[in-house]
């Protein structure tokens, strides 16, 4: 399970992952999406933060329970304590990224709904509150600056090797 903020390459380390292991990726974003039918930007829009973060809890617990492969979950899943009781004892990694290569990587002008204004600060904000969670539910960190999502995978595996069966 792969936990981070906003351009930490969750999605895309994840799908690395999920080839490398010969299983599926799971994005629990796209399960919201998909389950709402409309994007996750249209649902804070016009739903609220609130309601978003209890579809996003009921789509983690979902998709723990069921999903035996790699699982993206969104950058804010982490902020519900009962998703942070769930991950407990299980592999989550917290793919650690700084501002920059955050910047690079989703330009923080894209349709995210907690970056919308001011999203420097925004991120940062978003990230002093964060940190604290994602490395509480993480069994492994893996900063991702200045690597390439292969890079990034395979130190994800390097780290995860002695817990894998």
């Amino acid at each position: 399970m792969l936990v981070g903020p906003p351009g930490a390459g969750k999605s895309t380390v994840g799908a690395l992952l999920a080839e490398r292991l010969g299983v599926a990726l799971r994005d629990t974003d796209a399960d919201v999406a998909e389950r709402a039918g409309r994007s996750v930007a249209d649902i804070f829009v016009d739903h609220g933060e609130e309601h978003f973060r209890e579809l996003e809890a009921a789509a983690v617990e979902n998709a723990v329970r069921e999903h035996p492969g790699v699982l993206a979950l969104g950058g804010g899943a982490v902020l519900r304590e009962s998703t942070r009781r769930l991950l407990t004892g299980r592999p989550v990694v917290f793919l650690d990224v700084a501002l920059a290569d955050a910047v690079r990587r989703v330009g923080l002008d894209t349709a995210r709904p907690l970056l919308a204004v001011n999203p420097r600060q925004q991120w940062r904000t978003l990230m002093e509150h964060r940190r604290p969670l994602y490395t509480g539910v993480a069994r492994v960190v893996v900063a991702t600056d200045g690597l390439t999502p292969e890079q990034v995978a395979d130190a994800v595996l390097d780290a995860l090797e002695p817990t894998r069966a």
